[in-house]
């Protein structure tokens, strides 16, 4: 070889190099300008924080790939074949991590649509507790013991969720059984009494005081009434204790369950 030909084929090289180089520092630039267009877009409408970092990190990842292609070719290395290993590596990958593409997915539903969200008290998975945190694998619980709860994403979606929180006002439902002997009139008065003495209850809805059923050893009253969600239990405690005094004082038996047992000789 020739020096004329070694300095052609240096000076052809090295105008590839660098024009892979300048390929490689745009296109880098690039694809974070466009990652970032993107998440600005998102965030315009509103999609949470942990999806809009986490669709653009897919997004500059994806554009760096197809730069890096690009400069592979341009230096005249053979790109079909890193194609094809990139895909049989993201085949191997997907099937590896199917589980948590899984919870993956599981999280984005529950982002965007948000059936639950940090601070409500829900039940789900067979678990109760405070949301505390909802990550893109997992939803952390907090108990009322103050005991942590990580649950799969997919658990949740996959099954029933209760949510305690989400409406502002809830019901609350009390069953009282009293005596076969008791007064239906009078037991209805004192629990009447017990709702009317009872400020949190909402005076704008619906009150219910009612025979329920006739039970094996007792009468079954059931009380409704409704109150702010944040003073549900305060209310049902409350009512609880106060419908045990006011029918004591009322001399209106609770009774047990118990049998009548006849012997024959």
């Amino acid at each position: 070889m020739t020096e004329e030909e070694i300095v052609g084929l240096l000076t052809s090289w090295g105008i590839k190099i660098a024009f892979a180089l300048v390929l490689l520092i745009v296109g880098m630039w690039l694809a974070r300008k466009l990652a970032g267009l993107f998440q600005s877009v998102l965030d315009k409408r509103g999609v949470d924080k942990t999806i809009t970092n986490f669709m653009r990190n897919i997004v500059y990842g994806i554009l760096v790939a197809f730069v890096v292609i690009s400069v592979l070719g341009q230096v005249g290395i053979q790109t079909a074949s890193v194609v094809a290993i990139l895909g049989a590596a993201g085949l191997a990958v997907g099937f590896a991590l199917q589980g948590s593409l899984s919870h993956f997915a599981s999280g984005v539903l529950l982002i965007v649509f948000r059936p639950i969200k940090a601070g409500d008290f829900v039940e789900a998975a067979g678990a109760s507790g405070v949301v505390k945190e909802i990550t893109l694998f997992s939803t952390v619980l907090t108990t009322g013991d103050n005991k942590v709860i990580t649950i799969p994403n997919s658990s949740i979606v996959s099954g029933a969720i209760t949510n305690y929180s989400t409406m502002s006002e809830r019901r609350v439902d009390l069953t009282v059984g009293v005596s076969y002997d008791a007064n239906l009139a009078d037991t209805r008065a004192v629990l009447q009494a017990v709702i009317d003495a009872e400020d949190r209850i909402l005076a704008d809805k619906d009150v219910t005081i009612a025979v329920a059923e006739l039970a094996d050893s007792s009468v079954n009253f059931v009380v409704r009434v409704w109150v702010k969600s944040g003073d549900y239990w305060p209310t049902y405690f409350a009512m609880t204790e106060a419908v045990k005094i006011k029918l004591d004082e009322a001399n209106i038996g609770i009774p047990y369950p118990q049998m009548d047992v006849h012997v024959q000789k």
